[in-house]
């Protein structure tokens, strides 16, 4: 092993053990809940970055998921107008109802953001308090990324951004460009509804307890036009689902999983879109793919 890998490494394992040590007097006692996916938070740079890159201001309500030990949520009650933190687990409801003791501009939530009327709390909060945006900032549990992201996109909050802490993997497809061969049908949804970009990468070693993988911070800003118009947009976003449901088939193959497929039919509205009956679901841009579905529902595939 070079000198150079060997002193990263080691930086890797000192900052694993400062995290570590750290974190215990930050939970007052508590155990993170494996059942909630819970890895909190504790490198400071990595904090800042966020807080810079998420776009808040004094104008700015903040809805902030997971907040955990606050780690988050303090720096984001200086720089915005207001946040709403809400949590599944009371336990750290209860620990930052100490810790923001006075913070007048922060209301803590134990709810379960899939389950909250994000756009109508939103409404309520910046009316009251005269803020002009809401944009939503957390650290989703890994387990439940997907779902939560989904959620925040399809049930038009009227977020202007959503900053999300998630595990790489996830992130680097999220953030591929539709019909790059890292792209996946999450990549199609996302960039449907808002413009990706990357603000930090965060190693495991910045977390407690430590996770098995790395993660990364994306910002999706909320997309005023959709960049693609399909005549039916459920069916489009069906038709991306069911294209990668077999990556490694051709679409011709992957697409009979469609109610009412017919291979001819299929055939026939690829070759109708301009696509080649060869290429996979990897290979298309999102204009590709609303031709596609919008071929397929004339030809009566839906």
């Amino acid at each position: 092993m070079s000198s150079g890998k060997r002193s990263r490494k080691l930086n890797k394992k000192m900052q694993a053990q400062r995290a570590a040590s750290r974190a215990p007097r930050e939970l007052g006692g508590l155990k993170p809940s494996k059942s909630l996916g819970q890895n909190f938070l504790v490198d400071g740079d990595v904090i800042d970055a966020i807080i810079e890159g998420s776009g808040v201001t004094k104008d700015s309500l903040v809805i902030e998921i997971g907040p955990g030990t606050g780690a988050l949520t303090l720096p984001l009650a200086e720089r915005a107008g207001r946040v709403i933190a809400v949590d599944l687990d009371e336990r750290m409801i209860e620990g930052l109802r100490i810790k923001t003791f006075g913070m007048d501009n922060v209301e803590l939530m134990h709810a379960d953001i899939l389950e909250t009327d994000i756009r109508g709390t939103a409404q309520r909060e910046l009316e009251e308090f005269g803020l002009k945006e809401l944009r939503i900032v957390g650290n989703l549990p890994y387990y439940i990324t997907t779902p939560i992201i989904m959620k925040l996109l399809e049930s038009d909050t009227g977020a202007a951004s959503i900053t999300a802490m998630m595990q790489k993997e996830v992130g680097d497809r999220i953030a591929a460009e539709p019909g790059s061969k890292l792209s996946g049908a999450i990549t199609y949804s996302v960039h449907y509804y808002s413009q990706v970009s990357e603000i930090v990468q965060a190693g495991r070693e910045c977390f407690y307890p430590v996770p098995k993988v790395d993660s990364v911070v994306l910002r999706m800003d909320l997309l005023d036009e959709k960049p693609v118009h399909p005549a039916d947009e459920a069916f489009f976003f069906r038709c991306i689902k069911a294209g990668f449901s077999q990556r490694r088939k051709t679409l011709l193959n992957s697409l009979m999983s469609l109610g009412n497929a017919d291979k001819n039919k299929i055939a026939a509205a690829l070759e109708d879109a301009g696509i080649d009956t060869s290429r996979r679901a990897e290979s298309l841009n999102m204009e590709e793919f609303a031709k596609l579905a919008d071929s397929l529902r004339e030809a009566g595939i839906c």
